[in-house]
């Protein structure tokens, strides 16, 4: 058991059985009463996100979460398996646990699993992936009706709002976090 001294941004803490990462700290020590670590807390696996106060020197359970880099191999049903970059084994890791994910991966890609336990809890991918427009409708320059957008499907079947100018074929940066546009590829 560690105490509310050993919080630190990023450490995962076990609360009621689930997992809880710390985004912010702050030890707060007022005139009057003593002192206290306030904490937001985002949870692992559903992405909720929580304030939550300690006492000083309360005991508190750090879980260890192991983050390592992995290939995405292929899609096996509703399972994704991915190559650990290390070793060579195969894990399989579940369509709810990879989320929305599962629209930027391309096979060869490198992302991070975070493990706890040997569990996979969640997927980091790059900021941004650079994938290719398998199907637009050809852009009207008069068209201004949608905003100078038009919808387009990504190589994953991923559908995002492109400018009216692109066309099948063009490889776009698009956003991990958002699954924005950000631009075309050079």
């Amino acid at each position: 058991m560690a105490s509310t001294a050993d919080i630190k941004n990023g450490v995962v803490l076990s609360i009621d059985g689930q997992l809880w990462s710390v985004i912010e700290f702050q030890h707060v020590k007022p005139g009057k009463g003593g002192a206290f670590v306030r904490t937001k807390l985002k949870n692992v696996v559903s992405g909720k996100v929580v304030d939550r106060t300690y006492n000083a020197g309360a005991k508190i359970e750090i879980e260890n979460v192991d983050r390592r880099d992995f290939t995405y191999l292929y899609t096996d049903g509703d399972s994704f398996v991915f190559m650990d970059a290390t070793d060579y084994d195969q894990l399989t890791v579940g369509a709810a646990t990879v989320g929305d994910a599962k629209n930027f991966l391309l096979e060869n890609q490198q992302v991070t699993i975070a493990l706890n336990h040997g569990n996979p809890l969640y997927i980091d991918l790059p900021a941004s992936v650079t994938l290719e427009v398998t199907y637009t409708e050809p852009g009207l320059q008069g068209d201004r009706s949608s905003a100078g957008t038009k919808p387009a499907t990504l190589e994953t079947g991923y559908e995002i709002q492109v400018p009216l100018f692109l066309e099948t074929g063009t490889k776009v940066k698009v956003d991990t976090r958002t699954g924005e546009y950000l631009g075309r590829e050079k």
